[in-house]
């Protein structure tokens, strides 16, 4: 009787197992038609397959969503995904806190099983410690979020001058606006020609010229990069030569750079003091006195 137990577990096993795999093989809807939909939505990733996915994904999913609860500032991150160019929502932003808080969670709780097993620590303290490790983690994704947008705005602040004066050029040469923006965009890389991209592709899927401009006007951080759009769509709508807008807007640019860079020489000067008075003269006083008061103990030896 044992051994007829035995055996029909056994074949019971194996033949889950081997639905299971059949299951597995066979592809699903979404693995089939993503491969075709990521141009469109870069951001879609096919599902893990199988029960245990299923209910990870639930788990995930409402996880992120209580930590969207606790954290808020929803409109926020919509805000800095938006000027950062990504295709997300919250959502997807919200599973990214999640493993980051998953992934601080286990290096505290690895870090806490070895100290437990060496000092016998608390074990309430231990509990805080990861918790704070998943709260760390989460705080962690955000201000890397943050990075990110401060980044990609200087970068596209910096090539802002050259951008324009291009832009200028072909306008000047005859060329429509959006002619000369894709002109523009064929000879410039960067984290602005990425932003003009998307403002290219809003022209191009039917939104006027005028509000696709409004548009990265009020996505975008950086003032000088508003102002130009505002300006070129104002000019756009009232027949105001191009020319003279990009080109102010380019001298504007450089001279807000010029300023910005005094300025932080300006609170640079103070901080190159501190090793002059804490460092460089203590030893120039020391290299002054230092042979006098040697002299004055030979003398008195």
């Amino acid at each position: 009787m044992t051994g007829a137990v035995l055996g029909g577990s056994l074949g019971v096993g194996v033949l889950l197992l081997v639905s299971g795999w059949r299951r597995g093989r066979r592809p699903s809807l979404e693995s089939r038609v993503l491969p075709y939909v990521r141009d469109v939505h870069p951001a879609a990733v096919v599902p893990v397959p199988g029960a245990a996915g299923a209910v990870v994904d639930v788990i995930v999913r409402r996880l992120a969503a209580r930590l969207g609860d606790v954290l808020g500032g929803a409109v926020s991150v919509q805000r800095r995904l938006d000027r950062l160019g990504i295709e997300g929502n919250v959502e997807d932003f919200r599973l990214r806190q999640v493993v980051w808080g998953v992934l601080g969670f286990t290096v505290c709780s690895i870090t806490s099983v070895v100290v437990w097993s060496t000092t016998r620590t608390d074990v309430v303290a231990l509990l805080a410690f990861c918790f704070a490790g998943f709260v760390a983690g989460a705080l962690a994704c955000d201000n890397h979020l943050g990075a990110r947008v401060r980044r990609h705005e200087e970068r596209a602040a910096e090539e802002f001058p050259v951008v324009a004066d291009l832009l200028a050029l072909a306008v000047a040469a005859g060329e429509s606006p959006v002619a000369g923006l894709e002109r523009v965009l064929r000879v410039c890389r960067g984290d602005l020609s990425d932003d003009l991209g998307r403002v290219l592709a809003d022209i191009r899927t039917g939104t006027p010229v005028a509000e696709a401009f409004v548009r990265l006007a009020s996505r975008t951080g950086v003032p000088s990069i508003a102002r130009f759009s505002e300006g070129l769509a104002v000019a756009v709508e009232r027949g105001t030569p191009l020319v003279d807008v990009l080109h102010a807007q380019a001298r504007d640019v450089r001279e807000t750079a010029r300023r910005q860079l005094i300025e932080a020489g300006g609170r640079k000067e103070i901080a190159m003091m501190l090793p002059v008075v804490f460092l460089i003269l203590p030893v120039t006083v020391i290299f002054a006195f230092f042979p006098g008061y040697i002299g004055l103990t030979m003398t008195t030896g």
